[in-house]
């Protein structure tokens, strides 16, 4: 068993650039050797600037090599079922970008590939691993808010480049799977309920037919989600926790160290004071990949975000978008 998981990356994306193959190279557990793109000379561009030692110009390199264990998958949102199909079948574990499929009954299938061959598979939602998430669970578990009656959130930010993958309807673009998928999966995590009804008010931008604001509601057990994502707003994320004897704020909810601070706000009506919560400049994605790794070094027996709590999110992002 190995101590260190040896990743191969498919593609270049932003994503992967920015935060999780910097998140592998610094992690405890990993390290990326490999990483493929259409094109060869960005590639190698991106194996430069993260120290790996070798790029190739097409993925099937990648999944068929013996010195790759896993692969991290940041390849536009219509091709992730396909790629994930084909890396599990070459026998590699998966790590792939949310959402990683485009519907419930192409995570279903991907659910059944993952047990016919034995190997890991998993959605690269880093909210569930941020400490900032555990501790809102614990003070919902504890009474600290009282009855939980609402919970608001948004997640908006402004690109209308007509060349945006993320404005490409053919690739899974828009509003509700990129950033939507978030309220509802940290109310899941947080509560450990799932919705009872869903309605959604979609706007669809006329040039892309992609979804450019989505106002959802959700009917919970006892509380109702109420909350909006948009792709041509100025740029906000928050996430709200109102109960009767309280209530708690997240300042980013989803990016910390992008959109503000992991700084979490609760006002007690008990007391009727205000205390704040800082989490530090804590790497999600690192204990993203840390968690996964573990998993495959044989020191924990699952990873904290499995496929199947994917298929409960995405079974809500469905709902939502039959909306539209």
């Amino acid at each position: 068993m190995r101590d260190k998981i040896r990743w191969g990356v498919l593609g270049a994306a932003k994503i992967a650039d920015k935060f999780v193959v910097p998140a592998i190279q610094r992690s405890s557990n990993g390290r990326v050797v490999c990483v493929a793109a259409r094109d060869g000379a960005r590639a190698a561009a991106f194996a430069g600037r993260h120290a790996i030692p070798a790029a190739h110009a097409n993925y099937e390199e990648v999944l068929t090599s013996d010195a790759v264990d896993a692969i991290y998958i940041p390849l536009p949102t219509a091709s992730h079922f396909e790629w994930c199909k084909k890396a599990l079948r070459a026998g590699k574990h998966v790590l792939c970008e949310k959402p990683i499929a485009m519907n419930a009954a192409q995570l279903r299938e991907l659910i059944e590939v993952r047990d016919a061959t034995g190997l890991l598979c998993g959605e690269a939602f880093m909210v569930a691993h941020h400490p900032q998430w555990a501790f809102v669970r614990e003070r919902i578990a504890d009474g600290t808010l009282g009855k939980l009656e609402l919970v608001e959130g948004s997640f908006t930010y402004f690109n209308d480049d007509p060349k945006a993958l993320k404005n490409d309807l053919s690739l899974g673009g828009g509003g509700v799977r990129d950033i939507g998928v978030y309220p509802v999966v940290t109310t899941r995590i947080a509560t450990g309920l799932e919705p009872l009804s869903v309605h959604a008010d979609i706007t669809l931008d006329p040039r892309y037919g992609t979804d450019k604001l989505a106002i959802c509601d959700l009917a919970f057990a006892g509380f109702r989600l109420h909350f909006y994502c948009g792709t041509q707003l100025s740029r906000r994320q928050h996430m709200v926790f109102h109960g009767s004897k309280g209530w708690l704020s997240l300042e980013a909810p989803f990016n910390p160290g992008v959109y503000g601070d992991a700084k979490i706000t609760i006002r007690s009506d008990v007391n009727g004071e205000i205390e704040t919560f800082e989490f530090g400049n804590v790497d999600q994605y690192q204990l993203m990949v840390e968690d996964f790794n573990a998993v495959l070094t044989g020191h924990r027996n699952t990873i904290a975000f499995p496929l199947e709590n994917s298929l409960g999110n995405q079974l809500v992002i469905d709902r939502i978008l039959s909306h539209a």
